[in-house]
């Protein structure tokens, strides 16, 4: 570990106190690219560990419109009013022009963005593969150092981003809208596996006998799945405008943290720990060898070859391999 600058330590105790304006300049600081601004973050990163670990963690994601930030916002303001500490991190798809948040949810998210027991922190995905932004897992534990007790992770879309935001959090929560039939089968497999608890939301109003007749659909669906260690995932409905429902789906999050217990919860976090330092490993090692005066004076004519045909990209990657490691 190198040395900690001042700053940083004075940073760190700032964010442990839960201080607004110190959480959201280390939140800052976490999601720079910059090369001092990283080795800043490590280092504050290696201060705050010890003051993690603490919040649960909920994966949110689902189709577009099925409401996920309308459903984080009601399920928000209840744990807030009842006086939890809620910590939303709302991964929004990038500009290709800025690279910046297209879609805004602290704006769609207002009574919960205002209360005091609540943070939101919109935050680019940057065209990283799932639309989990890459310090997502950073940002999780600087909030949790500041004394939020919950965590949701919302997502966009459905597809390869509920698979990272499982390996990020304790309890994924998949929105599905008020359909089925021949609906049904647009939910892939392998996306419902990944469920931890599922979730119909917008039933109220004409849609109530809609969504229980989808509830009863997603069940019987699920019950030809294999549970895992003993859970079956629960499919509940509920409405983030009456609130009703919304109660009982937070209250299925428990059980499941319950059935995990501090053990499996335990194994469960070292694993996702252990992926992420290798994926950390896999990304550094890349741009270490796109960084290499070696490669790039090859990588050019290499990338020509391969797309006139000239070579097979097996070929051009072990040519730059071995300009990135000579004598292999």
């Amino acid at each position: 570990m190198t040395s900690v600058s001042q700053d940083t330590r004075a940073l760190a105790d700032a964010v442990r106190t839960g201080d607004r304006r110190a959480l959201a300049r280390a939140l800052t600081l976490v999601e720079s690219t910059r090369p001092d601004h990283r080795t800043q973050a490590d280092a504050l990163l290696h201060l705050l560990l010890p003051a993690t670990g603490k919040a649960a963690r909920v994966g949110i994601s689902g189709a577009p419109g099925v409401g996920k930030s309308s459903f984080i916002e009601a399920l928000g303001l209840m744990l807030a009013d009842a006086g939890t500490k809620v910590a939303v991190l709302a991964v929004d798809p990038s500009s290709e022009v800025s690279g910046g948040s297209i879609l805004g949810d602290k704006t769609r998210m207002e009574k919960l963005s205002r209360h005091p027991n609540a943070f939101i922190r919109p935050t680019p995905s940057g065209g990283a593969l799932g639309g989990v932004a890459r310090r997502s897992r950073e940002t999780l534990l600087v909030m949790e150092a500041a004394g939020y007790a919950v965590a949701l992770v919302e997502t966009v879309g459905v597809g390869q981003s509920e698979t990272a935001v499982a390996e990020m959090t304790d309890s994924f929560l998949l929105l599905l809208a008020p359909a089925g039939g021949d609906e049904l089968q647009g939910i892939k497999k392998g996306i419902v596996e990944l469920a931890d608890l599922l979730a119909v939301t917008k039933a109220d109003g004409d849609l109530i006998a809609v969504a229980e007749r989808a509830r009863a659909d997603y069940t019987a669906a699920l019950a030809i799945l294999a549970t895992r260690s003993g859970w079956q995932p629960p499919v509940l409905s509920c409405s983030s405008a009456t609130g009703q429902g919304i109660p009982e789906v937070w209250q299925a999050v428990l059980r499941h943290r319950e059935a995990l217990g501090a053990e499996g919860l335990a194994a469960k976090r070292s694993a996702q720990a252990r992926r992420w330092m290798w994926r950390e490993v896999e990304e550094g090692l890349v741009a270490s060898l796109k960084a290499d005066p070696e490669v790039a004076a090859r990588l050019g004519s290499l990338e020509r070859a391969v797309g006139a045909g000239r070579s097979t990209p097996a070929e051009a990657a072990q040519e730059l391999l071995k300009a990135f490691r000579p004598g292999t």
